[in-house]
């Protein structure tokens, strides 16, 4: 049973789908959802990758505090503008974005903010 359907259900489901598509795009009908099936489950794991990361980022959000405190005290002579001038380049479409951007301006990809 899936979905608590049983197979007379899931025959009935099959010969409608056959009439509506016919024999010949049945193939592609189910290589187009397998691709889908695919893409989702990487998109979830995706997910899940970025939310672990941001579990151990969070430490080293900390950490990364603490050391730019300690060089903020350091480079009190410099000008404030230096610091602002500061740019990151997307690792996806080389487009050059501010360094406070979390996202590309361009391609919407994450930036790196370890740089």
């Amino acid at each position: 049973m899936i979905l608590g359907m049983g197979v007379p259900e899931l025959l009935v489901i099959l010969v409608v789908v056959l009439v509506i598509f016919g024999p010949k795009n049945l193939p592609k009908l189910g290589s187009a959802l397998g691709k889908t099936v695919k893409n989702v489950r990487e998109g979830m794991d995706e997910g899940a990758d970025d939310k672990d990361k941001k579990a151990d980022g969070a430490a080293a959000e900390d950490e990364a505090e603490e050391v730019v405190e300690d060089e903020d005290d350091a480079d009190a002579d410099e000008p404030a503008t230096a610091a602002a001038a500061k740019t990151t380049f997307c690792p996806k479409c080389g487009a050059e974005n501010p360094a406070g951007n979390a996202f590309c301006s361009k391609c919407g990809a994450k930036l790196d903010s370890e740089k």
